[in-house]
């Protein structure tokens, strides 16, 4: 079997696809490359495993809420194929929009379509980020994330936005559901945002909802960021308010925006751990 990876997207302008599509798993035969090495595949010499860690995993689940987690993929060496790494992306991020059952359901997808690409069985394993969330967050910091609401808006409504009461409060909430796409590319850029205000409680699961409706938006991490301060000002009429959102990296890089009412403020530049 030759390898062309002329059918491959690897070097090309690809669409994301975000309905599962296992198609997109591009295998590529070890015995090539190891004759190359003088390598005799049948024989190789040696055990091992490969291990994927891809901190880019989402879904939907049945009420179109967006989950995040991490995966962790793992496969013998002595496997018939390997997956070109750019179609192993392409795959992941086709169950962006797809709305699965539970975490099991992906689990199962991934394992029998890996194995089927790679002739021979794959193990795949999701880590939640609550087991593994690592930053130093004052006590009274609020997750979202575990609001249990029904979604159904993926582009930016500013309409969820609003106050439950006119007590004045200071809280501290975060979600790691932030997803927006590259304004030129349209490749998918994932975050988590801090959202530290003074001023009207605002309500949590219209905060949420907001969140997730810049998960389809085209636009620069930045401008995703003032997006998100001035709507909330503009909605909310916080007192005192702090946008930050820590971005997972592409090509090396991330990019951390922060914005703030505070003239003298100081910045916590701890990574998290999908950085």
């Amino acid at each position: 079997m030759d390898m062309n990876l002329n059918f491959s997207e690897l070097g090309k302008k690809s669409a994301y696809e975000t309905q599962y599509n296992p198609k997109l798993l591009f295998p590529i035969p070890r015995a090539i490359k190891r004759a190359e090495l003088g390598i005799n595949d049948a024989n190789p010499g040696f055990y091992g495993v490969d291990i994927w860690t891809h901190y880019e995993i989402s879904w939907l689940n049945t009420k179109g809420k967006p989950m995040v987690a991490i995966g962790e993929l793992r496969y013998l060496a002595s496997s018939t194929n390997i997956i070109e790494s750019k179609s192993m992306k392409l795959y992941f991020n086709s169950f962006n929009n797809t709305k699965l059952k539970d975490a099991d359901e992906l689990i199962n997808h991934v394992e029998k379509d890996i194995s089927l690409a790679i002739g021979a069985p794959a193990k795949f394993t999701i880590i939640q980020l609550n087991e593994t969330f690592d930053i130093n967050l004052e006590k009274h910091a609020f997750c979202l994330d575990d609001l249990d609401i029904e979604c159904d808006t993926y582009k930016p409504d500013s309409n969820f936005l609003f106050c439950e009461n006119n007590e004045t409060i200071k809280e501290t909430v975060y979600s790691n559901l932030l997803k927006s796409n590259c304004l030129v590319t349209e490749q998918p850029d994932w975050g988590t945002v801090y959202i530290e205000y003074k001023g009207n409680q605002i309500n949590h699961e219209g905060l949420l909802k907001y969140i997730i409706s810049l998960r389809n938006h085209n636009e620069f991490h930045e401008q995703c960021v003032e997006k998100i301060f001035n709507d909330i000002k503009l909605r909310c009429c916080p007192k005192e308010l702090t946008v930050y959102a820590r971005y997972t990296r592409r090509g090396g890089l991330d990019i951390n925006p922060y914005r703030t009412t505070n003239e003298k403020f100081e910045v916590n530049n701890k990574r998290l751990i999908r950085q």
